[in-house]
């Protein structure tokens, strides 16, 4: 399956979405000592899970492409991908977190968690039964010892 929108494209409207939130909704508020602090560490996770995750992939020289996981021409299962399966959305998801937290509206979590909900039904479901058509068994034990997300 041929994916229309790319995730990165996904995670800039989802954070938009986000800005709107916090900008219309005069409700959920929130500020603490460390606030600022805690969404760089977020970002900066978020930009050490992608590099990492990318790297890997260079190494193996496989493509990165999420439109098209037919490309795919190995199965990367170790070093970050040995603890999630999708460490480049999921640093997505920390970008995102990390915006949410420099914005402060507590209802930008439910945001997040939307990214999360689009992301598996339409980025990842068709990702894995592509993957699972190219390394059918191999694929299957390395989704039930690593998780989709964390």
């Amino acid at each position: 399956m041929k994916m229309k929108v790319p995730p990165a494209m996904v995670m800039l409207v989802f954070g938009g979405l986000m800005y709107v939130l916090d900008k219309f909704l005069p409700v959920g508020e929130f500020d603490f000592f460390g606030k600022h602090e805690l969404a760089m560490f977020l970002f900066g996770l978020g930009v050490v899970v992608i590099l990492i995750s990318v790297i890997q992939f260079f190494a193996r020289k496989t493509t990165v492409d999420p439109l098209n996981p037919n490309k795919t021409s190995k199965l990367v299962t170790n070093g970050i991908y040995k603890f999630t399966r999708n460490p480049m959305y999921l640093g997505m998801l920390l970008f995102l977190l990390s915006f949410g937290l420099k914005l402060g509206n507590a209802f930008n979590t439910l945001v997040a968690a939307g990214f999360v909900s689009y992301m598996n039904h339409f980025q990842i479901k068709p990702e894995e039964e592509a993957l699972m058509k190219m390394f059918s068994k191999e694929y299957n034990i390395y989704c039930k010892l690593t998780r989709r997300w964390f």
